[in-house]
């Protein structure tokens, strides 16, 4: 029962998440159920495509979120359309569509039940583009647009002054003095020498007047040399009530030089419910004036946006009468509209159509009692329709259809679309694309025709004849398309091959006529050990015998060819198919050199001179091996380039020497887990000679025959033993003669715990390895030489069964139990 708890416990996890993962999934808000994909514009379906793109939405992703939104089935295969038809029309300046790829949409959807319940902010914007949008309210939310008033103007005219002010007055000419005065809480300034002046609720202007009057009194000598400059210092702060339908209403402190859209935007502007259009300022307990946003933004007119003063009161009151314009307009949104304005006003708001609308009719779905109607308004009453509470109007695109057109495809000159003219016939549709080309097949061509219920048809004809007249005209119809097959698309592109020592091998295009020569010529020539006195041509048959098991595949022909690729006497012409093989020359060979490293009198780079020159020969050349030469460790390294794919140019020692570090350690590694072994890494290309037999008796068997690229290193004499793997300490230690495998193990600390004994091996320093031989229960370690390398494999790791393999064996268990009881109730 133990061992069947944490099973019980997994299971009723899975279900708790599962159960929490769809009660998240429920809660995903359904606000897109009524949008009908067919009234957005193309405009604004280009917004959401370059939205998706740049949030790294695809298309399967973004219909995802927005079938999780509320969009139905139906308008989502809708979208899709409508976004593969954008694609194919709008494309950037690389011939990329502006948005979403179309491997996308085939792309199966990944996202999982709960990955839009909280769908990214970016997610939530593509998905608030599908809903109307109040015309206007922009104007506020916009973070690039400030309305903040400009305090560094020049002091206006008509500026009013009040308590907190400051005025800086400025006297020259015969009386030199600069004063910087305060208006006090009362409305006074305090001119020195002067006396008290009343300056609250006069303008600059008139403030300016009055000063230079109080001057004129004292004695100062204004006007006749002096001159009197009045400025505004410091500006003061007033404070302005914002109530009604704003989206933050409050008491809202403000420099006094603001205006009503200062005051507009620190509120956040009309709430959903504002009015956008009769906005109301009043000041003294009286409306002072209306302000119509819309001024703004259809004409950029702010003669409504004026000054405000202190304790001014701005209300939005709640809008009276909106209407939705969707579809083919540039600004599709909810629009407020006053009495006395029309459908050709609203349109106007919106910035008109766009080019794919259809402009003829509009739409229009209106509250009639407790339910809705469809009506239709024509053009001609844009300008007399009186828009009504809660009206839709929903302006088409046009048909994406042609009532003039025809098509011509193939091998004419100019295909495309052409208009259908009156009685226009297939031969004068030719004529008109500039004719047929030259590769044209006129035995047969083909129309395809859009009949009555929008199936096709294809009709045939003779190109030639109806050219010629000797057939009957065909008279073409709307939509229908003609193809002209050219006479390549009706057969295998000819090619032919050329193989063998030529200086570009290869597949080319065949040509009537063309010789072996020709072909030669084309591949670049031959090759300096090419043999031009026999080439051989193989050519496809198409008569073979079935029946026959020695029937020919194939016809050879040998051709001799001038080395001058002089015109030959048998002027042997090729056909398509046929492949061209080109030999060497017999006895031609390329130089094969060998490299000798170490301790040779000459080490170095040397040429085979014969093909049975071995390894014996080669370090007599190099004029034998030095004193201090180790022939045990002599060691020839030979590369199979097509195999290893080894850089033929990397053959010095220190490449030697990592390479045999790299086999060691891809030996470790798929000792460990021999199901990982792969051919290619574990091929030694390092060959293991006995050198030293090799120098006593030159050419014995072991005295092998050298190839090209060969590497022959003959090492110092070795002092070192290394001890690597699964040992205490890894270690190099000195060699002493007598010592066994054990003892080495011993001086790198001994055998490690998770040591495989009879999986340990040595590396002798030619590049053979010798492993451990099991006698009855004891291991029988290789012997060690100088230069050689231990290495101590690891135990292979034993785990136990999980929760799903126990399962298993005891599902299996119990199904072979109740099978045998099964046999034993039927025997008896």
């Amino acid at each position: 029962m133990n061992f069947f708890r944490p099973i019980l416990v997994l299971v009723l996890t899975a279900l708790i998440v599962f159960g929490l993962s769809m009660a998240k999934a429920q809660t995903i808000p359904q606000n897109l159920s009524g949008v009908n994909v067919n009234e957005i514009s193309d405009i604004q379906l280009r917004q959401i495509m370059q939205q998706a793109q740049s949030s790294g939405l695809t298309d399967a992703q973004l219909l995802q979120m927005l079938q999780s939104r509320g969009l139905s089935a139906e308008q989502s295969r809708i979208l899709q359309d409508r976004v593969t038809s954008l694609r194919k029309t709008y494309t950037n300046a690389d011939g990329q569509s502006p948005a979403l790829t179309d491997q996308s949409l085939t792309r199966g959807l990944n996202y999982k039940a709960d990955s839009t319940a909280n769908p990214p902010a970016k997610q939530r914007d593509i998905a608030d583009m599908f809903t109307p949008k109040v015309f206007g309210a922009d104007l506020f939310r916009n973070s690039n647009i400030t309305f903040e008033p400009n305090l560094k103007l020049a002091t206006p005219v008509n500026y009013i002054l009040g308590p907190e002010d400051q005025l800086n007055i400025n006297v020259y000419g015969a009386s030199l003095v600069n004063w910087k005065l305060d208006v006090s809480p009362e409305g006074n300034i305090n001119i020195p020498g002067v006396g008290m002046l009343n300056v609250s609720g006069k303008t600059i202007e008139q403030a300016t007047s009055a000063i230079k009057a109080k001057l004129t009194a004292n004695n100062y000598a204004v006007g006749r040399g002096t001159t009197v400059a009045v400025t505004l210092g410091n500006i003061r702060s007033i404070k302005v009530v914002m109530v009604g339908e704003v989206v933050k209403p409050g008491t809202y402190t403000l420099p006094s030089l603001a205006t009503a859209f200062n005051a507009l935007s620190s509120a956040g502007g009309p709430n959903n419910n504002g009015s956008f259009r009769q906005i109301e300022i009043y000041r003294n307990n009286r409306i002072i004036r209306r302000l119509d946003v819309y001024d703004f933004l259809v004409k950029g007119d702010q003669k409504s946006n004026i000054g405000l003063q202190d304790q001014d009161i701005i209300r939005v009151p709640t809008y009276r009468t909106r209407v939705e314009l969707v579809g083919e307009v540039k600004t599709p949104a909810l629009f407020e509209v006053l009495p006395g304005e029309t459908l050709q006003d609203v349109l106007r708001f919106a910035g008109g159509f766009t080019d794919q609308a259809f402009t003829g009719r509009i739409k229009v779905s209106q509250i009639e009692d407790q339910q809705r109607r469809i009506t239709d308004v024509v053009e001609a009453d844009y300008k007399n329709y009186i828009p009504l509470r809660g009206d839709k109007y929903t302006v088409d695109r046009i048909l994406e259809r042609y009532e003039n057109r025809v098509i011509v495809r193939g091998a004419v000159f100019r295909p495309g679309e052409y208009e259908l003219q009156k009685g226009l016939t297939v031969s004068q549709l030719i004529k008109n694309a500039a004719g047929l080309k030259e590769d044209a097949f006129t035995g047969r061509g083909s129309i395809t025709r859009l009949k009555a219920d929008n199936t096709t048809e294809l009709i045939s004809f003779d190109v030639n004849a109806v050219i010629n007249k000797s057939q009957p005209d065909i008279l073409l119809q709307r939509e229908d398309v003609v193809n002209i097959s050219s006479i390549f698309d009706l057969r295998d592109e000819y090619r032919v091959t050329i193989k063998g020592e030529v200086r570009n091998q290869g597949d080319f295009a065949y040509s009537e006529g063309m010789s072996v020569e020709d072909l030669i010529i084309k591949a670049d020539g031959l090759t300096i050990g090419a043999s031009p006195k026999r080439v051989e041509v193989s050519r496809r048959i198409d008569n073979s015998n079935p029946n026959s098991k020695t029937s020919d595949l194939a016809q050879v022909f040998t051709v001799d060819v001038d080395s001058q690729m002089k015109k030959g006497e048998a002027n042997f012409k090729l056909e398509p198919f046929d492949i061209v093989s080109v030999y060497s020359l017999p006895g031609y060979e390329k130089q094969s050199t060998v490299k000798i490293e170490g301790e040779v009198l000459y080490p170095g780079y040397y040429t085979i001179k014969k093909k049975n020159e071995k390894i014996s020969d080669v370090i007599a050349r190099a004029g034998g091996i030095t004193a201090s030469a180790d022939p045990d460790g002599g060691t020839l390294k030979r590369d199979n380039f097509a195999i290893l794919g080894v850089n033929k140019n990397k053959i010095d020692t220190s490449a030697v020497e990592k390479e045999r570090l790299d086999r060691l350690s891809r030996l470790k590694q798929n000792y460990k887990d021999s199901t990982n072994i792969e051919a290619p890494q574990l091929r030694n290309n390092f060959v293991g000679i006995d050198l030293k037999k090799i120098l006593q008796q030159p050419g014995y068997s072991g005295d092998l025959i050298l190839e090209d690229n060969d590497i022959i290193r003959i090492p110092k004499q070795q002092q070192l033993v290394r001890v690597n793997g699964e040992v205490l300490y890894p270690s190099a230690v000195v060699y002493e003669k007598g010592k066994s495998f054990h003892d080495y193990v011993l001086n790198a600390g001994g055998y490690s715990p998770n040591a495989l004994k009879k999986g340990a091996y040595v590396v002798y320093p030619n590049g053979t390895v010798r492993g451990t031989r099991k006698f009855l229960f004891f291991n029988s370690h290789p012997s060690v030489r100088p230069g050689s390398e231990i290495y101590v494999t690891k135990k292979p790791e034993h785990r136990g069964l999980s929760v799903t393999e126990a399962v298993g064996i005891t599902t299996g268990l119990a199904s072979l139990a109740a099978v045998i009881l099964g046999i034993i109730n039927i025997s008896k």
